[in-house]
């Protein structure tokens, strides 16, 4: 149920790599590989290690998908805001090349914001 509610007020939680690649398989270069995924409520967003694809499925069926590929070379820079005491979620933030507002994400607690941070310094900072 508390998996629910935090895809209801926005948080995003791990998902299995297994599922994500055989889901987003057609979508990768012969050598990419998925290193992490996260889901919210329908929408995902994949790190590969090329990439960060956005997926945003629409509709009441959620059969039109919208897919954004962002190159890690677009990435200016981002910020990770960790959980306090009282908060429900830490936050992500991705500033890109050629926008002024950052893509923003939510991650329930129990998320280590850290590893995101991490997958994203290995590949933005090369």
């Amino acid at each position: 149920m508390l998996g629910l509610f935090d895809g209801l007020i926005g948080n995003a939680s791990e998902v299995n790599l297994n599922a994500i690649e055989s889901e987003v398989k057609k979508l990768l270069g012969k050598s990419e590989r998925v290193e992490q995924a996260y889901k919210l409520i329908r929408d995902m967003f994949v790190f590969t290690d090329k990439r960060l694809l956005l997926i945003d499925k629409q509709g009441v069926t959620g059969k039109k998908i919208e897919y954004h590929s962002i190159p890690y070379r677009s990435v200016t820079h981002f910020s990770v805001e960790t959980a306090g005491t009282f908060d429900l979620e830490a936050e992500l933030k991705i500033w890109l090349s050629n926008g002024t507002e950052p893509i923003q994400k939510r991650f329930n607690k129990t998320l280590d914001i850290y590893k995101i941070q991490s997958v994203l310094a290995d590949y933005v900072l090369k």
